[in-house]
């Protein structure tokens, strides 16, 4: 019994020592980040008609989207960045239901939404104003992007593991330990676009006027080290 019970104490000691060993690491977060200016702009553009009968509703609203098609590609955007998105017909109705009035339907409202990568920002404000005049009555949305994001991110993610690897070299120098290898290394949701300063303001008369801003490409890294001595 005396034998067993020191090999118990001597393999308890063991593994606390070695728990001990295994917890002498720093954990540090990184972040990384890389600033340019977007190239390439996406619109939701939407194009809305109203008339008594469905088939009229949607004869005006394809009429419409073709105008604002033909636009687009006389303004160079090839087939290949122009996709639609919805296309709906619904029922006008009338009267209150909870003032237990009798509805009845009065018309039909077609819509039809299409999604434009445009890929020269230079003629961003002009193509904007074409297909607004061409029939286009419902812009849904623009943001802006980078066609090619990855040199970005990658220089991000060079940033984040630096920021991270400082961090760890001040926390062990103010402790007074030496900082040894890498662990291990996490990236956190990857690369994340960023908007800075973007707006767009619309103009009574001549081009739409657009301000692209700046996109900041961010990355979040961990980083364990292990402590040397």
């Amino acid at each position: 019994m005396k034998i067993f019970a020191f090999f118990a104490a001597l393999f308890v000691a063991t593994a606390t020592g070695t728990a001990h060993a295994q917890d002498r690491h720093i954990t540090v977060n990184g972040t990384g980040s890389v600033e340019a200016a977007p190239d390439m702009a996406t619109l939701s553009l939407g194009v809305t008609t109203q008339a008594d009968e469905a088939a009229a509703a949607m004869r005006a609203n394809s009429q419409a989207v073709a105008a604002v098609l033909s636009q687009l590609d006389q303004k160079g955007i090839e087939p290949r960045d122009i996709q639609t998105r919805n296309l709906s017909v619904a029922p006008i109705w009338s009267g209150r239901p909870q003032k237990e009035e009798e509805r009845r339907i009065t018309g039909f409202v077609a819509s039809n939404r299409v999604f434009v990568r445009v890929r020269d920002l230079d003629h961003l404000g002009e193509i904007l104003d074409a297909v607004i005049s061409k029939g286009a009555n419902d812009l849904g949305g623009l943001s802006f992007a980078l066609q090619e994001p990855e040199p970005l991110a990658a220089e991000a993610r060079a940033r984040a593991v630096a920021d991270a690897s400082e961090k760890a070299r001040q926390l062990a120098e103010a402790a007074g330990v030496t900082l040894g290898r890498v662990i291990s290394i996490d990236e956190h949701g990857g690369a994340r676009p960023v908007m800075r300063r973007a707006e767009m303001a619309m103009a009574d008369a001549g081009n739409v006027p657009v301000a692209p801003g700046e996109i900041s490409v961010e990355v979040s890294v961990s980083m364990v080290f292990e402590i040397a001595d």
